[in-house]
């Protein structure tokens, strides 16, 4: 006679929304500290770009959760955003015509971060403890999104993080645009660079060298690149950006 199955359960970790823009259904994960049905302490939100469940979800969630119990950052509500089509979404329009052929489609970041403040933002706000402070963190191409954001529009969210941001982007036309731009006070900006080489280093270096104190650069040229940076560095831009 076989032995009984034992008892099991689904394994349950937050809530899934789904939303629609830019013509596609997405999800937004929300995962909850775990403590907070135990009480009405308010936490900060921690928004994190290309978040789906087949992107870089358990992996950020994971090194978030990873930080909080070594006492390296605090505990947030993470919410993973899901990107369907990234380069439209999360780059604005190019002028390089390489890129124009090789990503058509790109170039609808600002409807893009419309709908991120406008929508998400909204409804977390509505239904989650907040203590106000909003934090967006991406990589690649969510870097530049994440940069481009803290560039233009830095009151949208109270910190930022841009690991290994593709500032190489339109013949670096976010680091030329932020270098004409007046100096003006702006929100904490993690920002990281791996051995990206070539255009990218180069667009990354003209940001930060106008970036101003209220930055963490760190420059991981001899240790990383752009496949492993965000494995080895969001746990350094949480403590940078949520330090307990």
């Amino acid at each position: 006679m076989a032995d009984e199955e034992p008892p099991s359960e689904p394994i349950t970790i937050g809530t899934s929304y789904t939303l629609e823009t830019h013509g596609a259904e997405r999800r937004v994960n929300v995962i909850l500290p775990r403590d907070y049905e135990a009480g009405t302490r308010e936490y900060p939100i921690l928004l994190v770009l290309d978040g789906g469940m087949d992107q870089d979800l358990f992996l950020t969630l994971g090194l978030s959760r990873w930080n909080q119990l070594w006492g390296r950052s605090e505990a947030v509500i993470f919410v993973g955003i899901e990107t369907v089509d990234r380069q439209r979404e999360l780059l604005p329009p190019t002028s390089d015509l390489d890129e124009q052929t090789r990503y058509p489609s790109a170039g609808e970041s600002t409807a893009f971060r419309a709908w991120l403040t406008e929508t998400v933002v909204a409804l977390l706000r509505e239904n989650y403890r907040s203590d106000g402070r909003f934090i967006l963190a991406g990589e690649s191409a969510a870097g530049h999104f994440v940069a481009e954001t803290w560039a233009l529009h830095p009151d949208l969210f109270d910190g930022y993080a841009a690991i290994s941001p593709s500032l190489q982007w339109s013949g670096q036309a976010l680091a030329t645009r932020f270098e004409q731009m007046d100096s003006r006070t702006r929100p904490p900006l993690y920002i990281s660079l791996a051995d990206e080489g070539g255009a990218t280093e180069e667009g990354i270096e003209r940001l930060v060298a106008k970036a101003g104190e209220n930055l963490c650069f760190s420059d991981r040229r001899e240790e990383l690149v752009h496949a492993n940076a965000l494995h080895g560095l969001l746990p350094e831009a949480l403590q940078f950006l949520l330090p307990t």
